[in-house]
């Protein structure tokens, strides 16, 4: 049946008649009988949606049921109802016993029928003995299900429900409708222009065409909108988890530092390995930076080169040169080293202090699937006196179970401003075995007595990457899956909530 051929019929039909009560009385000649089949309304309800949009006609829905057999009800009427047979089944004389009745009706007939021949009095009980309490019987059931064989349904809704609970018929919703005339009702087939074009202004024609109205319930098209990247996501969770714990964030947006803030301030020598071009990105242009504080700057130089607070230094020449250089910084340290400079300095001498840092570092280092050039670290900084390894240790428990990770190891490293320094280890269940995921340790007298914090201060500090937990919570293996251009958007889009 074609949309349009039924849509002319209806409208046809309502020439003649203010509504059609029951489209299933609609005879349509094409098909040479009552749209009454089942299948009939999902044809017929995309025409009278059509025409409804245009107001042509408004249609309600009206719903029955038709019912079918089950494969025990075709059983029933081939050999009666359990009841029936029961009562077949028993003599008024003689009568029968359970076993008796068994094994003349079979077990399910015999459990089904005798309650139900019971509760409809055509039988009794005498002793240990059942017998017909009745001359002659209907067996309505099968009477019942007959007719639904012929007519798919019932007059008695009582039956209908009796059948229904006994699981010997099947309900089928069946959609009709009832039809009427709408605003824009017209006998014929009316087509409405979507398209407002500049010729129909300059020509007038628009006055005599009719326009298919908008439908603002109809859902449009999704607008492109941006999502939050996963580490950010992540990035976040750390934040609350710092913030929570009384930390302070540091400002990092200084991504070019000096060599001197970089390394020197930490107690890197010179001539460390990490300052070699194929690990620092050097600057061309401009090339180096003055030096801000002079004496501070003359304490570092002889740390480095005499020794000093329990220190015998390197033993090395200190460039001014090399210091002055400009490198794309390493690590966030370089502002942690900065913060505890400004710490030493401010009014009213030193105060306990708890920092953090989330941003990004740069290594000149070959890019693989765990590497890369670029990357964000994770970094806290607690200033106070007197405070011991231990309560690094102790910090870490907490600050490590906040994140989900309740096992941890310590196993002793080697940092050239943190001594002692700690890598940390924890377990990855979903992984089965223990996983590096940071560094800490506590800042040398080396690094913190040329700042001019007092003696008895101590700093902790400790380090993460951002990105491996990252890919541990979203199970990204690799890292140019996470960033780069390579990443998915459709993933970014759809990546989950992070909570430790």
């Amino acid at each position: 049946m074609e949309t349009e051929q039924l849509q002319k019929f209806v409208l046809n039909q309502l020439n003649s008649q203010e509504e059609i009560k029951d489209s299933r009385e609609l005879y349509y000649q094409p098909i040479n009988r009552k749209l009454n089949e089942p299948n009939d309304s999902n044809i017929l309800q995309s025409s009278l949606q059509a025409l409804q949009s245009k107001e042509m006609i408004a249609y309600s829905n009206l719903e029955t049921y038709d019912y079918n057999l089950t494969d025990e009800a075709n059983e029933l009427i081939d050999k009666g109802s359990h009841e029936a047979r029961v009562y077949h089944s028993l003599d008024f004389e003689v009568g029968s016993d359970a076993k008796e009745i068994i094994q003349k009706v079979g077990q399910v007939s015999a459990k089904v029928g005798q309650g139900r021949a019971f509760k409809l009095g055509w039988i009794k009980k005498v002793d240990n003995k059942f017998f017909k309490n009745a001359t002659e019987i209907q067996d309505v059931t099968v009477n019942n299900l007959l007719a639904i064989k012929q007519s798919n349904t019932l007059s008695n809704e009582s039956d209908l429900t009796e059948l229904k609970k006994r699981k010997l018929i099947k309900p089928k919703k069946l959609l009709h409708f009832s039809i009427k005339k709408g605003p824009n009702y017209a006998p014929e087939l009316i087509t409405f222009e979507t398209d407002l074009t500049s010729d129909m202004l300059l020509d007038g024609s628009w006055k005599q065409k009719q326009f298919k109205k908008y439908n603002f319930d109809a859902a449009g098209i999704l607008p492109q909108g941006g999502a939050l990247h996963p580490l950010l996501k992540v990035r976040e969770e750390f934040r609350n988890i710092f913030f929570e714990m009384g930390f302070q964030e540091m400002p990092t947006n200084q991504f070019v530092e000096s060599c001197f803030w970089n390394f020197d301030s930490l107690f890197v020598p010179q001539q460390h390995v990490a300052r070699e071009l194929q690990d620092t990105f050097y600057i061309k242009e401009p090339r180096t930076a003055n030096v801000s504080d002079k004496e501070y700057y003359d304490k570092v130089k002889t740390v480095h080169e005499n020794g000093g607070f329990g220190s015998i230094g390197y033993r090395a020449p200190f460039s001014e040169d090399e210091t002055k250089r400009l490198v794309l910084r390493t690590h966030t340290t370089a502002t942690s080293a900065q913060c505890l400079y400004k710490l030493a300095k401010q009014p009213g001498g030193f105060k306990p202090s708890k920092l953090f840092s989330i941003d990004r570092v740069f290594r000149n280092e070959a890019v693989d699937a765990t590497h890369l050039a670029e990357f964000h670290q994770v970094e806290g900084v607690i200033a106070d006196k007197n405070i011991t390894l231990g309560d690094l240790i102790g910090f870490m428990e907490v600050f490590f179970k906040k994140m989900g990770m309740s096992q941890l190891r310590f196993k002793p490293a080697y940092n050239p401003y943190t001594e002692p320094s700690l890598e940390i280890f924890a377990h990855h269940d979903g992984l089965g075995k223990w996983v590096e995921i940071g560094n800490s340790g506590m800042f040398r007298p080396e690094m913190l007595a040329p700042m001019g914090l007092p003696d008895d201060v101590h700093v902790l500090g400790f380090g993460l990457s951002l990105e491996r937990p990252t890919m541990i919570k979203y199970a990204i293996n690799n890292i140019r899956d996470l960033v780069g251009h390579k990443v998915d958007l459709d993933q970014v889009e759809k990546s989950e909530a992070v909570r430790f």
